[in-house]
């Protein structure tokens, strides 16, 4: 049996990384992060990266910490906002962007993890996300044809996993994670807790048959992207 454990994040990318190489990131906002991960994609100072994620983090967290070593050639991406530097050197003509649909950015990953080379979708049609592709009439409507997209690597952060690489996500950290988890040649997964039982069948989320390696994550306080409070109700009210 092929042995899917690695002893940590480092360990599991030591022979992966390269110059100009495309990579899938799973998390929304600062949720589903895989942290570890992506520090040593930072660590490794490989350059020339296209990354295919919702969003690049904010500043200095998350992806945006690539963005901080000026690592990133292109970035495909639904949201952006929340990141200045990424403004900064996209408006400067440091990045290349491709803004893509949330929606059509999901499905996107999902048929390149299913093996559908592309799809046709309504979403973006008449628009500048149409421009420069095939768009073709169904039934008196136009859909825009959108391309599947498989990188070369995929890294995805789960609640917990077993020995195969089976995944199970907590709350809203499931996010793009599922799909970003198919649509890699070479997947990498870290979990905060590793099961030393085989995860339940009917409970697993992603399969570890789309998991090459997996690492436990380093305990850490999770960030809050952005941290709204109200003063408390009078108990007496």
């Amino acid at each position: 049996m092929r042995i899917k454990k690695r002893s940590g994040a480092e360990d599991a990318l030591r022979d992966v990384l390269v110059d100009g190489m495309t990579i899938a990131v799973g998390g929304f906002g600062l949720s589903g992060n895989p942290v570890d991960l992506i520090n040593v994609v930072r660590d490794s100072k490989v350059t020339d990266l296209t990354i295919v994620s919702n969003n690049m983090g904010v500043d200095g967290k998350g992806l945006g910490v690539l963005l901080d070593n000026r690592q990133v050639r292109k970035v495909i991406a639904s949201y952006v906002g929340e990141n200045k530097l990424f403004a900064k050197q996209f408006l400067d003509g440091e990045l290349e962007v491709e803004f893509t649909p949330q929606g059509t950015l999901a499905e996107r990953l999902r048929a390149g993890g299913a093996g559908i080379a592309g799809f046709y979708t309504k979403t973006g049609v008449g628009t500048p996300v149409a421009e420069g592709k095939t768009v073709t009439e169904f039934d008196g409507e136009l859909y825009v044809l959108e391309r599947g997209i498989v990188t070369d690597l995929a890294l995805v952060h789960a609640y917990i996993g077993d020995a195969e690489g089976n995944l199970r996500y907590r709350l809203a950290s499931r996010n793009f994670n599922p799909v970003v988890a198919t649509a890699g040649k070479l997947t990498v997964a870290e979990v905060e807790v590793f099961s030393d039982e085989f995860l339940d069948p009917s409970h697993i989320d992603t399969q570890g048959v789309f998991i090459n390696r997996i690492v436990t994550a380093l305990p850490r306080e999770k960030d809050i992207e952005q941290r709204t409070v109200r003063p408390r109700a009078n108990a007496e009210a």
